[in-house]
């Protein structure tokens, strides 16, 4: 042992200081961590790659579900309107028709699909067939093949079981329509026979197989990769090499990519699938990559860690200068005052300053860095209030692009078929909706107003899912004249109906209720739709990237804004029941001096 202390003490004494001997022990500590650093980080620079190429993947794939989602809802709604057309169930079902009022209905009818096919290339076919024989496709001068039995077909099988709802194809050659051979992509839906009340017919809609090819041949995966697409039964929906595989010149791991739980994996013969299911289609959208064509960036990350390693030890050297003074009394003194400033304690941390040496100097600077920092932390917090205003304000004016789109489309669906009380009474609530969210004079509302507009998106909707949807709207007197942020009931309602009522198999009722307690307002929203299970429910206050145009205000983002205004014992409270629907309050505190004096309430 005293060799050993003898050692260190000869060490040290080499130098003309402790300070030199720290600085030279720091430095040759972090060169040797350093080292060992860039091997074990350029032996994981490929993991690193492939990660990161996986990651991206992954978000390309995503975006490529996400567009077939938008495009498939469209042409959802085509498929609803006509379905639901009382001139489509005159003509295949109503018996007590003249020859003069079905020529009449037939020539509305064809007019209507000729629209349709000018204004979308995307479209092949469009028709309608009756099981009784009677038909009307394309111009009305196609004809179907009578060598194809229309009940064989298995496009035609899948509509009928949805019972109503639209249903996709995978891609196939259409053989219905005589003397058009094509490959399409078939959607679907079923015709109820409104006297009957059977399933009596179906509307179908070809869409051109080089549609989802656009939509897919923009998307990059190296120079090699490329993207397919399945349905839920693993049947081939697009592939950019198709014709190689149902000939067996070409394979893909489509089991593996069904079984699989993970959003991507690696096979052995070196490619990278990625995997994205869609809720809307049933599709599942792959992504396949070549892994030695990702690795192809593996020497650029290398350099990186290169270039990191010099730069870290450039700044090891610099803080090892500054450390090498740690070892003066007057040091610990200014690592106490530190803890005082970790713990926010900043009046407590202040140095009394005395003499001229180095360590004044780095007091007197100590000082004026606690300074600045409260006063940067106070500015830092006045600024974050002010952006989080001007977050309220721009996200008070979104409005769910594709709910604009879709409402529009409707608008000129049903103005094309002359009904004049529908275009003005969808009109009217859409100009509401606009005339609220471009408002910017007050943050906050009345619930009276706050009401109405949601009303008014509740009416959209209504009319465009037809017997899909009823609502309820059940607000006290007292009630309706608080006082609440903007876009508080609208988004819940919209959330009801998106991830409740739409997935539901029939008829759904959103309802809206609000009453005024002792101490604070309760607004509940409910639904009797699909519901969520228990995790569903605790992942929807998770914090997370979220695209406005595709999701709106959201439902955290109205939490978080109500205990902006109101503080964290207020907010959303929800409760769900899987299979039978999913209640949202709101609790507001009640405004003082408000309408509820007027009612004799206490508040």
């Amino acid at each position: 042992m005293k060799k050993i202390e003898s050692r260190r003490i000869n060490f040290i004494g080499r130098f003309r200081s402790i300070r030199s001997a720290i600085l030279s022990s720091y430095f040759l500590i972090v060169m040797i961590a350093l080292a060992v650093f860039a091997m074990v980080a350029l032996r994981y620079t490929e993991k690193t790659v492939l990660e990161n190429a996986e990651e991206y993947s992954i978000q390309l794939i995503e975006q490529v579900n996400s567009d077939i989602d938008s495009y498939m809802d469209y042409l959802h709604n085509i498929s609803v309107l006509i379905a639901s057309d009382g001139d489509v169930h005159d003509y295949l079902f109503n018996e007590k028709l003249t020859d003069q009022e079905r020529r009449e209905r037939f020539s509305r009818i064809t007019t209507q699909f000729s629209t349709i096919m000018e204004t979308r290339d995307d479209i092949v076919n469009i028709g309608i067939i009756g099981e009784n024989g009677r038909y009307i496709i394309n111009t009305g001068y196609f004809k179907v093949n009578e060598n194809v039995e229309m009940e064989s077909l298995p496009w035609v099988q899948k509509a009928y079981e949805k019972r109503g709802i639209t249903a996709i194809s995978s891609s196939h050659v259409q053989n219905l329509v005589d003397g058009k051979y094509e490959w399409v992509i078939t959607l679907g839906k079923a015709l109820q026979n409104k006297t009957s009340r059977e399933l009596e017919g179906i509307f179908f809609a070809d869409l051109n197989y080089s549609s989802i090819s656009e939509l897919c041949s923009g998307i990059s995966f190296g120079s090699k990769g490329y993207i397919f697409i399945l349905d839920g039964n693993g049947n081939l929906i697009y592939h950019p090499q198709q014709q190689l595989l149902y000939s067996g010149l070409k394979t893909e791991k489509i089991q593996e990519v069904l079984e699989s739980r993970d959003s991507s994996f690696v096979t052995e013969d070196g490619k990278l699938y990625s995997i994205s299911k869609s809720r809307e289609t049933g599709w599942t959208v792959v992504g396949v990559s070549y892994i030695n064509d990702l690795l192809k960036n593996s020497d650029e990350t290398g350099r990186i860690y290169i270039i990191s390693a010099v730069m870290i030890l450039l700044a090891a050297l610099v803080l090892a200068y500054v450390l090498s003074y740690g070892i003066t009394k007057p040091i610990m003194l200014l690592g106490d005052s530190m803890k005082e400033v970790e713990k926010g304690h900043f009046d407590h941390a202040v140095l009394e300053v005395s003499g001229q040496n180095e360590i004044a100097r780095l007091s007197t600077a100590f000082n004026m860095m606690i300074t600045e920092i409260k006063h940067l932390m106070e500015q830092n917090v006045e600024e974050q209030r002010q952006k989080r205003k001007s977050e309220l304000r721009a996200l008070q004016a979104q409005i769910n692009p594709h709910f604009l789109y879709n409402t529009l489309d409707s608008i000129i669906w049903m103005a094309e078929w002359g009904k004049t009380k529908e275009v003005v009474l969808m009109t009217s609530s859409l100009a509401k909706l606009l005339r609220q969210s471009i408002s910017n004079q007050n943050e906050l509302v009345r619930v009276e107003e706050e009401v109405e507009y949601t009303r008014s998106y509740l009416t959209i909707q209504k009319m465009r899912y037809k017997d899909k949807l009823e609502y309820d709207i059940q607000v006290s007197p007292e009630a309706l004249g608080q006082k609440i942020p903007k876009l508080v009931l609208q988004p819940l309602v919209e959330n009801a109906i998106y991830h409740g009522i739409k997935y539901k198999e029939g008829k759904g009722v959103v309802r809206i209720e609000g009453q005024l307690g002792r101490e604070e307002l309760i607004l509940r929203i409910s639904d009797d739709g699909i519901g969520m299970t228990e995790e569903q429910l605790e992942k929807i206050f998770e914090k997370r990237e979220t695209d406005i145009r595709k999701n709106g205000v959201g439902v955290l983002n109205v939490h978080e804004r109500i205990q902006l205004y109101y503080g964290k014992d207020y907010g959303l409270r929800l409760s769900s029941t899987l299979g039978e629907g999913t209640v949202v309050e709101v609790h507001i505190p009640c405004e003082e001096g408000g309408r509820q004096a007027e009612y004799g309430e206490e508040c």
